[in-house]
């Protein structure tokens, strides 16, 4: 940057001094205009390029040399095309010739450029059309140009309605910049403040970002510590692009230093206005050198992602608490570099959740976002959709959960998500470590743990949507979970006590959750140990069918009603979302079950049939005739078990109860007769 504006204090002295020259041998001898061919014999034997002066040249000598130039242009290099480099449609400046000729100062009064048109090109190979314009500079040379131009001061340059254009072949990027109006005041090398104020219209392609910008700032440059100072800068405008609708930016910092000999920038606090956002940013000093790093501390104020949803044409999610997505702190340390933003010393506050750990976000569309954050509780419930009233959903049902094969197909992620508790529906998981590894349309949630209800909670889940048709696996486990605290939960049911284990191990297809849940298949297993299951004393109702086989009056049931077990075990096979099994056992104080039977997992319905054995166990059979107990112990009891999951009901099967005490009497009265029969 030192070197551009050492050449650029160098030329306006050079060509002052070369117009000085010419003026004072030319003037009122000759016409200007008379040497367009020798001048651009020379610029073509210097530099290889045409240079085309179509408008007239003018000078005046006293008190001032003037020079003014029309229309002229400079060709392009070779290999570039025959579209010119540069061109302008007017040009001037002027020198005061007392203190040039007495003082060896150049003083150069007002430089005018109206209609600046440059196309600057970088080709396919790296090759730029203005690298062989550069010299490369040699100590000596420096040198020179530092003590040529240190007398060097310019009364203002004004730059009107410049265009200029920035090809680059390598990366595919156009940017123009149009309509630029440059004013700078009196410019000296000597750390003399100049201020500076420019207004110009861009476009950024493939970007697709456009707009209109001013700037405000005061440069001052020491050619001794070779510093280059801004002071005051202020970037004000707005931004199409970025957003649905053009958005505002300023961008204000008190200084920008830079160190021309050191290579290296200083940055004051920048203070960033964008997207209804307030960012400050506390930049590091870097080198640009070679490959420039930045590196700041950066804090957002409070600000509603719901706002910003709104500028990218967003419709934001219609949650459970309308004030969810509503404000949002960040605060980091970042680290820019080409392909990456590294982000440590994360600090996010969400709603009524922080998180802290680091993130990082590729800049290059083969990158991964990754991300290590930990967060104190969360309520999901205040971000789902709000539950509709059944007066409002009769006579329709709610949509299905689609699986979001838009976000995640894109989606290069991999990271760990850690919270001290996370709430959803009823479900509080408590110190939840959870995974995540997305690519090419598939992610994998692994791995999954938490604390559930006492017990604990582990799982493996993976999404494929790379395919025609999205699908889910999961091998999920619970292990000594308090059976009463899930149920709750889960049917809001206060039915049963115990603990539960299990595990599921289940795939499914569709392009939403109704169509998995259908296409379900795999294994589960369940066990339910010490508990009690109210609502249904089984010996009651036992002793309630017996006594209505015999025609008896039943006993008086004891409440509240409740059947202990020890011990409930099952486990089956799923296929089309409906598990099939014949293992069910269940021990209780005094019987067993055992049979089989399936559980609807969409329509969430149990239907068994078990056969129960009494134990030879009288502490637990209350108030049991001595008949009961001898006819209990014998006989095998059919039961049935049907209902919805939450609640249901366990009772005697009457309908094989009576079939079997009617084959009884039929089996006792064939007896009978044989026997009389073989009597005779």
């Amino acid at each position: 940057m030192g070197r551009i504006f050492k050449y650029f204090l160098w030329l306006v002295g050079g060509f002052a001094t070369l117009f000085v020259l010419a003026a004072i041998a030319l003037y009122g001898f000759f016409d200007p205009n008379d040497f367009r061919e020798d001048i651009s014999k020379t610029v073509r034997n210097q530099t290889g390029r045409e240079l085309t002066i179509d408008g007239d040249i003018s000078l005046d000598l006293f008190p001032w040399l003037a020079v003014e130039v029309g229309s002229a242009s400079l060709g392009n290099a070779p290999g570039f095309g025959t579209e010119p480099m540069a061109s302008f449609e007017r040009a001037s400046f002027s020198v005061r010739l007392i203190p040039i000729i007495l003082r060896q100062e150049v003083v150069v009064g007002a430089v005018n450029i109206d209609s600046l048109r440059l196309n600057l090109v970088v080709n396919e190979h790296g090759d730029s059309n203005w690298s062989d314009l550069i010299a490369e500079e040699t100590n000596t040379e420096s040198e020179t140009v530092s003590g040529s131009a240190g007398d060097l001061n310019v009364n203002s340059v004004k730059i009107i309605d410049a265009m200029i254009t920035y090809t680059n072949a390598e990366s595919d990027e156009v940017i123009v910049i149009d309509g630029m109006n440059l004013s700078i005041g009196r410019l000296k090398d000597d750390g003399s403040s100049v201020p500076i104020d420019a207004e110009l219209t861009f476009d950024v392609q493939p970007a697709g970002l456009s707009g209109a910008m001013t700037l405000d700032t005061v440069m001052a440059y020491d050619a001794e510590t070779g510093e280059l100072r801004f002071d005051g800068v202020s970037i004000d405008g707005s931004v199409a692009g970025v957003a649905a609708i053009p958005t505002r930016m300023k961008i204000l910092t008190d200084s920008i230093k830079v160190s021309t000999n050191e290579s290296t920038v200083t940055v004051q606090p920048v203070d960033l206005t964008m997207l209804d956002m307030h960012i400050v940013a506390d930049v590091q000093p870097f080198s640009y050198a070679d490959v420039i790093t930045l590196r700041a501390d950066i804090a957002i104020d409070a600000f509603s992602p719901r706002s910003v949803m709104h500028l990218f044409d967003v419709e934001p999610p219609v949650t459970a608490d309308p004030v969810a997505l509503s404000r949002v702190i960040f605060d980091a340390s970042a680290e820019l570099t080409a392909t990456v933003i590294e982000l440590t010393n994360v600090s996010i506050k969400l709603d009524d959740t922080s998180f802290t750990g680091s993130l990082s976000i590729p800049r290059t569309a083969t990158g991964f976002y990754q991300f290590d954050l930990s967060g104190d509780s969360i309520n999901l419930n205040r971000y789902m959709e709000p539950t509709v009233e059944a007066a409002d959903r009769a006579g329709a049902e709610s949509a299905p959960v689609e699986i979001p094969v838009d976000l995640i197909a894109p989606l290069n992620a991999r990271g760990k998500l850690t919270l001290t508790a996370a709430t959803l529906g009823n479900m509080v998981f408590e110190n939840v470590d959870l995974g995540l590894n997305s690519s090419g349309g598939k992610m994998r949630i692994f791995p999954i743990s938490s604390d559930l209800f006492g017990g604990s909670y582990s799982g493996d889940v993976r999404i494929d949507v790379s395919g025609a048709v999205p699908s889910l696996a999961m091998n999920e486990k619970i292990e000594r979970v308090d059976l009463a605290a899930l149920v709750k939960a889960m049917f809001d049911q206060e039915n049963v006590t115990g603990t539960v284990g299990g595990s599921f191990v289940l795939t499914g297809k569709g392009d939403d959750m109704v169509a998995i849940q259908r296409s379900l298949a795999g294994n589960m297993s369940l066990e339910l140990t010490d508990g009690t299951y109210v609502g249904t004393d089984l010996w009651y109702e036992l002793r309630r069918a017996r006594a209505l086989l015999k025609g008896a009056s039943p006993p008086d049931p004891v409440l509240p009603a409740k059947t202990a077990f020890s011990t409930v075990r099952v486990s089956g096979v799923v296929t089309n979302g409906v598990m099939r099994s014949d293992d069910l056992f269940a021990e209780l104080p005094f019987m067993q079950l055992t049979g089989g039977g399936q559980v609807d997992l969409v329509a969430a319905t149990v239907d068994y049939n078990v056969t129960a054995r009494i134990l030879k166990r009288p502490e637990f059979l209350r108030d049991a005739t001595p008949e009961e107990l001898d006819e209990f112990t014998e006989a095998v009891i059919p039961l049935k078990i049907s209902g919805p999951i939450a609640s249901p009901r366990i009772a005697p099967d009457l309908e094989n109860l009576l079939r079997k005490r009617v084959e009884d009497e039929i089996k006792d009265r064939l007896k009978d007769k044989l026997k009389d029969l073989f009597d005779l």
